[in-house]
């Protein structure tokens, strides 16, 4: 009888050494791409995957640029569409997650995230879309890691070269010659601004890039990047 009454506290302890491997794998992973430039993430993982469910041959676009080749433009765009306290905060914007609550509330449905950058690049090089509390919690340790471990450059260095743009279209590079045939050095305001609407939900403007929504919202993002902070 003593031997059983010790083996819920043996799964317990087991349990928590489970989860306790798995974020010092995570820190392990934080720490290299603090260095060395992601290859993938969780996020194209999954995208190759769905993509070659219907051709077997499907590649990503993607290409790593260097900070200083991506359009300061592009920068402006996406802190003033995405995270406006990015270069201030530590990961988190309370008052925008406050804010996010209360519009979903009065929407009676998730209209909006609240999410930071570096709570998105967190949620792209190592989770899934799922929308669950494990998820968010694992995000939230993810951030700190990031946040702690790396400069706001590096943050937003990384995000910029392995967030989605379209159907199987990732980072800067690949979005500046998908869409527009150019390098990402070379997109102007417009261009930028435009690519930065893009961004919630960028495999349907992939689909749809003349949608009245995102003309509104690229005049929006251009009216407010001469405001952004960049790091």
């Amino acid at each position: 009888m003593r031997r059983l009454a010790l083996w819920p506290k043996r799964i317990v302890l087991g349990l928590l050494g489970v989860v306790l491997l798995y974020q010092l794998w995570l820190l392990g992973w934080v720490l290299w791409w603090g260095q060395i430039d992601p290859g993938t993430t969780r996020f194209m993982e999954i995208r190759l995957a769905e993509l070659r469910q219907k051709d077997p041959q499907a590649q990503l676009r993607k290409q790593w640029v260097p900070y200083a080749k991506i359009s300061p433009h592009l920068k402006r765009a996406i802190i003033a569409s995405e995270d406006a306290k990015f270069v201030d905060h530590e990961g988190f914007d309370w008052e925008g997650i406050q804010k996010a609550i209360e519009k979903n509330q009065k929407r009676g449905k998730v209209v909006a995230g609240g999410s930071t950058i570096s709570q998105q690049l967190a949620k792209n090089l190592f989770l899934s879309p799922a929308k669950t509390p494990w998820r968010k919690a694992e995000e939230a340790v993810i951030t700190l890691m990031l946040e702690t471990l790396w400069s706001k450059q590096r943050i937003f260095e990384v995000y910029l070269n392995v967030i989605e743009w379209g159907n199987g279209v990732f980072g800067a590079e690949a979005a500046a010659r998908h869409y527009y045939g150019i390098s990402a050095a070379q997109l102007g305001p417009e261009q930028s601004a435009r690519l930065a609407g893009m961004v919630p939900n960028p495999r349907f403007y992939d689909r749809n890039r003349n949608a009245p929504g995102l003309a509104r919202k690229s005049a929006i993002i251009l009216g407010r990047m001469g405001g952004a902070g960049v790091p």
